[in-house]
């Protein structure tokens, strides 16, 4: 099964500062673990358009997008205390923020069944008028932005480590997008607690799956089991956005998770069942240890294209009475899943 891989030399030119966790390594790491899937001529390349200005003014206000190019045409430098730009990082974020629109296009043309977008910088922390966590556009919001105008319901799945609070904020009163995120919890950025559900009509759009430190793979195939597919099969997406963070891995120096790159085949296969071919984008976040990085990438994109991956096995802390799905963790997940089921019935 072909996959669109979206990658670009921009992104290698992004430049957070010397011993930032969010180097160009990571995108190297990426690429070499979507080519080392073997795949072959089903993996088919592709360089990123750069985003119009009308397709990010969905998501971000113009006053932030003319500081942060100004910033970077005069060089740069820090714009919180975890996110930096250099002179040529706005073009990269141009890059990655176009890059979902025009994979989605390149899909709906029929080129592939999936698409995986390698791009720095991430984006899921990115809000409507400031950058944030590593991330200066979001991504994933502006495609599913775009999409919505277009007249498709969209489902956006998160499994960074990090909760993704801008991409919330940004659908937050959606109806037609549903915002489903597992993360760790807590953990930077510090939102994504059960209570956050959306509000007015988007309430019920917005699951957050907040998992406690070692928390390994079988919570979250409980989860995709308890609440995932029953949500996906009542809101009844036509697009599925996938934000790809490989922080949960149990090597990532940033966070505490348990999983493995075994574990990214069983999440991808059960992110495919939701979802139909060409009509599905995953977009790189997260993943700060590189070894784990690229294979938990190669595990993802040997699995959207229908090919083993061995390089890994998955975890799992089974009847754990911390971590485990008769522990804390399956706790979280059964109390999720009776919240929204009431919040269905109720809506």
């Amino acid at each position: 099964m072909k996959v669109l891989l979206g990658v670009h030399e921009s992104s290698l030119a992004h430049d957070s500062g010397e011993g930032h966790p969010e180097s160009p390594s990571r995108y190297r790491a990426a690429l070499r673990g979507a080519k080392g899937s073997e795949l072959g001529a089903d993996l088919i390349e592709f360089a990123p358009r750069r985003a119009a200005t009308e397709e990010l003014l969905r998501n971000h206000t113009a006053r932030y997008l003319a500081e942060l190019e100004e910033r970077c045409a005069s060089g740069g430098g820090s714009l919180d205390p975890d996110t930096a730009v250099g002179p040529l990082s706005f073009e990269a974020a141009m890059r990655g923020a176009g890059a979902g629109i025009d994979a989605a296009n390149r899909l709906r043309a029929g080129e592939a069944a999936s698409a995986f977008l390698i791009c720095r910088p991430p984006g899921h922390h990115a809000l409507s008028e400031r950058a944030m966590g590593f991330c200066l556009l979001n991504n994933v919001a502006i495609t599913a932005a775009a999409l919505v105008a277009e007249g498709e319901r969209v489902m956006i799945v998160d499994f960074d480590a990090h909760h993704g609070n801008g991409t919330q904020a940004a659908f937050y009163l959606e109806p037609e997008v549903l915002y489903i995120s597992l993360h760790q919890y807590p953990l930077y950025p510090g939102s994504g607690a059960v209570s956050e559900v959306g509000e007015g009509a988007g309430i019920g759009r917005t699951i957050n799956l907040p998992f406690a430190a070692l928390t390994a793979g079988d919570a979250y195939e409980f989860a995709f089991d308890e609440v995932i597919a029953p949500a996906a099969q009542s809101f009844a997406p036509t697009w599925v956005l996938v934000s790809a963070g490989f922080d949960g891995h149990r090597d990532d120096p940033l966070t505490q998770l348990g999983l493995l790159a075994g574990d990214y085949v069983r999440l991808t296969q059960r992110l495919m069942d939701l979802s139909s071919p060409g009509r599905r984008i995953f977009f790189l976040e997260g993943g700060y240890d590189l070894e784990a990085l690229e294979r938990s990438v190669a595990a993802t994109v040997a699995t959207l294209g229908q090919q083993p991956y061995l390089g890994e096995p998955i975890s799992g802390a089974g009847h754990d009475s911390l971590h485990g799905t008769e522990g804390a963790s399956g706790r979280v997940v059964r109390y999720v899943a009776e919240l929204h089921r009431q919040i269905r019935e109720e809506g």
